[in-house]
Order: structure tokens, then sequence, then C-alpha cells
């Protein structure tokens, strides 16, 4: 009895296991659970990434590519935290091309994220919670934003614009930045990219304090 217990247990054990961390190739989709206020860290290869918000507790993810030879190296990788989950998009090829790599990520409405990508085009549409995003070269577009949501705010790049009409700012150049503080705010966004854009689009909330472009 003890060792069909055992035997239970590390099947048990095996089977959390693969569920916590899980691979599929590109052109395959991921579903996960994903806990409202859960906290997604992304960690992407040069590529498109549109992250949207629904109104269910989990993770979706689908992937699609310009060609064949891309599709087959690049492998989303899912692996469970403690407060919440580890999104990778991984593929030798991808550090040396792009191909059209197209990502769609799907995450409860109130999520935080944090976000590492070497290059390409990031956009996040209507998702609640903190966002701490670093993006070496390329756009970061976040949409819907409620300026009064957010407790502090600092955008940057060291060379390109930073454009935020949700705060009443559009400047462009070298070492542009805003940083906004509001008391009442629940959020933290931190934006940085190296070389290109930021655009924080939204109906700014008019609190009385004005942004502080740099």
């Amino acid at each position: 009895m003890k060792s069909v217990c055992a035997i239970a247990a590390v099947m048990l054990a095996f089977s959390l296991t693969g569920f916590a961390d899980t691979k599929v190739p590109c052109g395959q989709s991921l579903s996960r659970p994903l806990s409202a206020r859960a906290t997604l860290l992304i960690d992407s290869r040069p590529a498109g990434l549109e992250i949207v918000a629904t109104d269910q507790e989990t993770l979706r993810v689908s992937c699609t590519a310009g060609d064949d030879e891309t599709a087959g190296d690049v492998v989303l990788h899912f692996s469970s935290t403690a407060h919440g989950g580890k999104l990778s998009i991984e593929g030798p090829s991808v550090h040396h091309r792009n191909n059209g790599i197209q990502v769609k990520i799907e995450v409860p409405r109130r999520t935080n994220l944090a976000i590492r990508m070497g290059a390409g085009q990031l956009t996040i549409e209507d998702v609640k919670g903190d966002k701490d995003l670093d993006l070496g070269a390329g756009q970061i577009t976040i949409k819907s934003i409620h300026a009064g949501d957010y407790r502090s705010v600092d955008a940057s790049v060291s060379i390109g614009q930073v454009q935020a009409s949700a705060f009443g700012v559009n400047s462009g150049g070298f070492f542009r930045s805003l940083s906004r503080k509001n008391p009442d705010g629940e959020y933290q966004l931190k934006a940085h990219v190296t070389t290109g854009q930021i655009e924080l689009l939204g109906n700014a909330e008019h609190d009385g304090e004005s942004p502080k472009p740099d």
C-alpha cells in the first residue's frame, strides 16, 4: 500500500511539473491558468508582441512566423512562478532575424507585466496593473491609458521619441523622458527604449498636476 501511495505521489509531482513548465513550437497555441493580479514575466527574442486584456483568468498565447523555418525554430516556454508565471519566446535563429514573428498574448485584465525584449514592437491594450518594460530597439505602445490609475510614470528613450497624449506630452530627440507622480493612483509604469519610440495613448484625467518632460 505504501509503495502504491509513493508511486501516486511521484506521478502527481511529474504531472504538476509538466503542467507548470510547458514548451510548444510557434504555430501551436499555449493556454494556462493565470490569476487576476498575478505577475507575468516575459523574456522575448526580437518579435512583434501584442498583449491584450480579457475577462478570463487564463493566459493564451498564439504565434505566427514569416516562414516555416523560423516557425520551427521559435518556442513558447511557460513556467509557473510564486507570483504568477514566466513566458519565454525562444529560438536560436531569432538572434539573427525577425522574419515576421508575431505573438499575441491574452491575459486577465488586471495583470502586472515585466517585459524584456532586445528588439521589436510591443503593444499593450486595456491591461491594468504595474508595468516594467524594457526594449532595446523598436517601439512600445500602450493603449487605453487612464492617467489617474498610475501612482508613478517613468517613460524614457535614449535616442528617439516619447509621445504621451494620455499625459499631454509629445517630445523627441535625445534622452527624452516623462516623469509623473499621482498619490491617488494605484499602479506603477516604467518603460524604457534604448533606440526608438514610446507611445502612451488614452484620455488623460486632468487632476491639476502637469507632467514633467525632460
